[in-house]
């Protein structure tokens, strides 16, 4: 859908199009990258759950060294100790079982939030692009406008200087001038302002934009709209997700009244060393190793009230997440009906902007006949200028909000993201990678690779901060 067939300047050949900045914004947006990190975050939630079901080694080690200065000889003893632990968790209750399910709920539903920031992002990479297209004509507009209104000066004058018209009517055509040359400053400070918006949501500068292709196929009636956005919508399903996770953390709660059984496997060495009692006596060490295996069962009886308080708690926030789903189900009918009624309504205000210019047009060019004639005065043609303009200005803005308000009612139902818009040029981001990673690792000493930023600033580099610098070991 063109802004305006006819008024826009002519696109370069290397014009961006729509497509390219959305894929731009896809893989640069800081908002976009900013969610899949928060997401990946979620992600080791999962991991964390199930190190609670996995087995446990530790060693330790001690050295006891005693000192008496009260003998002429001092003695020494020595105490070197030195162990190994094992255990392993058999039976928790159900504890990390249900932990693990809640963290995988929750997981689910970070994945459809970023599919809905997703989408939001589109919308306004979306609106920021057709805001510039938008601009960039309404500028071109005033400044065909100021050289008419120039030209019509100009003619103003030498008829005054030929004495065909009087100095009101050069002083009508000056002021004109001067209020177009008005507009086009304003027009020109909100092009400016968009194309730093652009910046800011899409990335890189706006040089030139081709104009966008035709809007997907869109519903037939509002009642399509809600149900396609009921079925689609990620904010449902996140919401859906959420009260899962909520769900399961009663049952987790509960697990801290069962009893718990774990099997522990221990090796200790020991070498003790005492001093000399005098100079007749030597020292004497005692060497010991053992190690031991068994199995411990802990019964909670009574617990101040405490797992109650919790499975209530949890409880709680399982009915106020059943409440949050239901407010997102109505959220979701009320934006894809207002959208679908939005669109229409842009739909309509062309049509009648499209009939107006057409009569403006045609108007003026009477109004101009006439004025030759001397049966209508320079005023006339002035205000006929300005109509035609005014026309021209409200089709361009009707041709852009209707494109933008056609993107939000395919956000609103669920349909804007990196697929459905069949976007190219860029790697598909998945988020199920880090996930299956994050619940395969079980090394404790695997971690990422220091944050680098991947949005890059508009201005200068980043300032990364610097490693912090190594502090000895204390409290």
């Amino acid at each position: 859908m063109a802004l305006a067939t006819g008024l826009m300047l002519p696109q370069a050949a290397s014009a961006t199009t729509l497509s390219e900045a959305l894929v731009a914004a896809y893989q640069g947006n800081p908002t976009l990258t900013g969610a899949r990190a928060q997401l990946r975050a979620t992600d080791e939630q999962s991991a964390i759950a199930r190190a609670q079901g996995r087995p446990t080694l530790g060693v330790s080690a001690g050295l006891t060294q005693g000192v008496d200065n009260l003998r002429k000889f001092q003695s020494f003893n020595q105490q070197v100790t030195a162990g190994a632990q094992l255990s392993v968790p058999l039976y928790q209750g159900g504890r990390v079982r249900n932990a693990v399910k809640a963290a995988d709920a929750r997981v689910d539903s970070g994945r459809q939030s970023l599919r809905s920031t997703e989408g939001q992002v589109f919308v306004q990479a979306v609106t920021a692009y057709m805001d510039v297209l938008r601009d960039r004509a309404i500028v071109g507009l005033n400044e065909n406008n100021v050289k008419v209104l120039q030209t019509n000066l100009e003619a103003t004058s030498d008829q005054f200087q030929a004495g065909t018209l009087t100095r009101t009517d050069v002083a009508q055509s000056q002021a004109r001038l001067l209020d177009g040359q008005a507009q086009l400053t304003t027009a020109r400070s909100n092009l400016v302002a968009s194309e730093e918006n652009y910046r800011r949501i899409i990335g890189g500068s706006p040089t030139a934009l081709d104009q966008p292709p035709p809007l997907p196929m869109l519903p037939a009636n509002p009642d399509q709209a809600e149900d396609t956005a009921v079925a689609n919508n990620p904010d449902i399903a996140a919401a859906a997700a959420s009260v899962r996770a909520a769900h399961i953390d009663v049952a987790t709660a509960r697990a801290s009244r069962m009893p718990t059984i774990s099997a522990q496997a221990n090796n200790n060495y020991l070498r003790d060393t005492q001093g000399a009692s005098s100079i007749y006596t030597s020292a004497q060490s005692l060497v010991g190793d053992s190690s031991s295996v068994g199995v411990t069962l802990n019964l909670p009886l009574y617990q101040g009230g405490g797992p109650s308080a919790q499975i209530r708690q949890a409880q709680d926030f399982e009915q106020a997440a059943m409440e949050t789903q239901t407010e997102t189900e109505r959220q979701v009918v009320a934006n894809a009906r207002s959208a679908y009624s939005s669109y229409q309504a842009t739909l309509d205000v062309i049509k009648s902007s499209q009939e107006a210019l057409k009569a403006n047009t045609l108007a003026l060019e009477g109004v101009q006949a006439e004025q030759s004639a001397g049966l209508r005065q320079v005023l006339d043609v002035l205000n006929a200028e300005q109509e035609k303009l005014n026309s021209e200005v409200t089709l361009v803005s009707a041709q852009h909000d209707s494109y933008v308000a056609g993107f939000q009612l395919l956000e609103a139902m669920g349909l804007v993201n990196y697929q459905h818009l069949g976007l190219e040029g860029g790697a598909l981001y998945d988020p199920t990678v880090n996930y299956r990673r994050a619940k395969h690792a079980i090394s404790d000493w695997e971690e990422n690779p220091r944050p680098q930023p991947i949005a890059k600033p508009v201005y200068g580099p980043l300032m990364v901060p610097e490693n912090p610098p190594v502090t000895p070991a204390g409290n």
